[in-house]
């Protein structure tokens, strides 16, 4: 299992937070991932469960991953809400 604390930046690519496409990234993985905010935990596969957590740039989360590509999958998930 692997723990990530991450800041979430707004770019062009993220402008709007486009859940669908970040649930699509999460979903490319094995892996069991979770995202934290200070009130709920939220599976990142669910898109119903993502926009619970009104992302925004400056949000700070944590990502969770468990299993065979958590590794990936934390890097991934980065990646897409980070860069």
């Amino acid at each position: 299992m692997i723990k990530k604390s991450m800041v979430v930046k707004v770019n062009d690519k993220t402008d709007a937070m486009p859940i669908a496409m970040l649930v699509q990234v999460a979903s490319q993985y094995e892996s069991s991932i979770y995202v934290d905010d200070d009130s709920k935990r939220v599976n990142a596969k669910s898109i119903m469960g993502m926009m619970t957590l009104g992302l925004s740039s400056g949000l700070k989360i944590v990502v969770t991953a468990d299993g065979r590509d958590e590794e990936q999958a934390i890097e991934g998930i980065e990646k897409y809400l980070c860069q």
